[in-house]
């Protein structure tokens, strides 16, 4: 079975490494981007870009509606976090038009949108959780901590604190930031893919991993029991449907999820190269297609994060 493909945010780095996989991928027929702006890449990679409009021009929904009818849209995958939260908070994370959604489910996306939520969430269900607040309900943390938006993704937002002056001033121009435990890094940080069936099947993929200029820029896969163990304890406990990014760390008292990200995130790409392909599952889950197989890739495999350049 043959689709068309509309791919929204297309100009990210996400989407470009969405766009890259489905240019290869059996199931699209054909493959549309769309971005607020063509001064990136995006449109090299999509020969049917085009630019759209923002998510908060009245006009938005309905152009997009048009577009869906106009050329037999099949399934749309929006890759910026705010228009995410726009199809959320709109009701329209099932369909628009003739086209249906392909996102995380919608307890995934309310849950990972928010970072104290998240934090409640992991609590009440008995998972390990960081001690997090609101800056405004807090005079005096145990440093280090960590501030960051209570919404968002990246790290551009995210600032550790060692002493009180610091905290004070941060907090004085964002009251609207929470505060976090500070989770010892001795082992690392983790980036891990976690995709569930509607049939409940859970796959996973655990990346140790360092950051460049907000981005992972170097990983390696590794396989750890406790980290499988708890990404599919949460897929489970989230009710998840989909594809979902789980960032942790690793601990005395074991793996400690921190933030999800409810989304496809920017090692899709490598994880589908090592033969993770949430974003070809998910498609295949949609279309009722029994999912092809996994095999779990070998723990001490890496990945380096390149760039490519376009002229015109």
């Amino acid at each position: 079975m043959k689709i068309n493909v509309l791919v929204t945010g297309c100009g990210g780095d996400i989407g470009q490494s969405i766009g890259k996989i489905l240019n290869k991928s059996a199931f699209v027929n054909e493959l549309y981007g769309c971005d607020i702006s063509d001064k990136n890449a995006g449109k090299f990679i999509y020969s049917n870009f085009f630019i759209g409009l923002p998510y908060k021009d009245p006009n938005y929904l309905s152009n997009l509606e048009f577009f869906v009818e106009d050329n037999k849209i099949d399934y749309i995958i929006p890759m910026s976090e705010p228009e995410l939260r726009y199809f959320s908070d709109t009701d329209n994370l099932k369909a628009i038009g003739r086209a249906k959604m392909l996102t995380a489910s919608s307890e995934a996306l309310s849950i990972g949108f928010d970072k104290l939520a998240t934090v409640n969430f992991l609590k009440s269900n008995n998972l390990p959780f960081p001690e997090t607040v609101l800056v405004a309900n807090e005079s005096t943390p145990n440093f280090p901590v960590i501030l960051k938006s209570r919404t968002g993704s990246g790290s551009s937002a995210i600032y550790k604190v060692e002493n009180l002056e610091d905290y004070n001033y941060i907090k004085s121009k964002h009251s609207d930031f929470i505060a976090q435990e500070f989770l010892e890094d001795s082992q690392g940080e983790f980036t891990c893919g976690v995709f569930r069936s509607k049939n409940q099947e859970i796959r996973t993929l655990a990346f140790k991993r360092e950051l460049t200029s907000g981005y992972s820029g170097y990983g390696e896969i590794i396989n750890n029991e406790q980290i499988n163990n708890l990404l599919c304890n949460l897929a489970n406990k989230i009710n998840l449907d989909g594809s979902i990014n789980v960032q942790l760390r690793l601990t005395k008292k074991g793996p400690v999820v921190f933030e999800i990200n409810p989304r496809f995130s920017s090692t899709v790409l490598f994880r589908h190269m090592f033969g993770f392909k949430d974003l070809e599952w998910s498609i295949q889950d949609k279309l009722n297609i029994e999912l092809e197989p996994y095999e779990a890739a070998k723990a001490g495999q890496t990945f380096y994060k390149g760039f490519n350049e376009f002229i015109s």
